[in-house]
């Protein structure tokens, strides 16, 4: 593709420096959230913290979106594909919410974080996202190092551990289509606010039924409760999905998506920093296959470039 057509937008650029510095910005950020949710669940349930965070998140891109477009915002084509993505986004954390009932949070994200393949898989049909068989081998690799970095085998984690770990695997699986989603339909093409103000929306709507169904709405006010919630409504629904959905629309999807791979590697290493969890020999060595995988998937792109 060397221009733009309705269904898949502007051509989309490799990987730069810019590119990379912001990713690095934001995998720091989102394994920020972790921690914070964490810290924060006896005051308020998480999936609870999920749903007030995207219940502010949508008034802002709301207004955002009014003032930029007027009437015209929903008569642009984008609603469907919006909606879409917007319910595999709410899935996506309602899945992991309940996943987290039956396995570990080790398990949890090294499942999650396999919405690279299913994404890269969905996107070739696409020619400039189509992956080399080396590129291949450095997913494999990367998926490697999270499994080795993060699964603690020794910990017996229940005879529903199987069920846990399927929601996750389906919450990556959401995840990754959510991408697939965005990236073949008219929202490819659209303001990067239009596509999150759709996201957090949904997320508001069905995570907040979601949260009063189940009963989970017990609520203690607290500074460090009030202090979280700024920072993942401004911070993380509002900043770093805007910063997201523009590199999206920019940069081509496939090496984005396993760029995040570094997420859950740097929510170890800040619940080691600012929680005092336990980081050993095999973290070591599974953030050195990711980092290998990540480089061969890149420098394989690069490479074909200079050429």
């Amino acid at each position: 593709m060397t221009g733009s057509d309705a269904r898949t937008g502007p051509a989309r650029r490799a990987l730069d420096a810019r590119a990379y510095a912001l990713m690095v910005l934001l995998c720091l950020v989102w394994a920020c959230q972790q921690v914070a949710i964490k810290w924060t669940a006896p005051d308020m349930p998480p999936v609870f913290q999920l749903a007030v965070r995207f219940a502010g998140a949508a008034l802002i891109y709301a207004g955002l979106v009014a003032a930029s477009e007027g009437r015209n915002a929903l008569r642009d084509g984008t609603l469907q594909a919006g909606l879409q993505v917007g319910a595999l986004f709410a899935l996506e954390f309602l899945l992991v919410a309940e996943g987290l009932k039956y396995t570990t949070a080790a398990h949890a994200v090294v499942f999650l974080y396999t919405a690279p393949v299913f994404s890269a898989l969905g996107l070739q049909i696409l020619p400039e996202e189509r992956l080399a068989p080396v590129q291949w081998a450095g997913i494999a690799l990367a998926l490697l190092g999270i499994s080795v970095a993060l699964l603690d085998q020794r910990q017996q984690t229940g005879s529903l551990s199987y069920v846990g770990d399927g929601l996750c695997l389906a919450a990556g699986a959401m995840w990754g289509a959510s991408t697939v989603v965005l990236r073949r339909s008219r929202l490819a093409g659209a303001a990067a606010i239009k596509t999150v103000a759709y996201q957090v929306t949904m997320g508001a709507l069905l995570l907040g039924a979601y949260t009063f169904v189940s009963g989970q709405t017990d609520l203690v006010v607290t500074p460090r409760l009030v202090f979280n919630l700024v920072f993942q409504t401004v911070g993380i629904a509002f900043l770093s999905y805007l910063g997201w959905f523009w590199l999206l629309r920019v940069y081509l999807t496939s090496r984005l998506m396993l760029l995040a791979l570094m997420t859950p590697l740097f929510g170890v290493v800040l619940g080691a920093v600012l929680m005092g969890d336990p980081v050993d020999a095999r973290f070591t060595l599974g953030t050195v296959l990711v980092l290998c995988g990540i480089a061969i998937v890149n420098g394989a792109e690069l490479l074909s470039l200079r050429r």
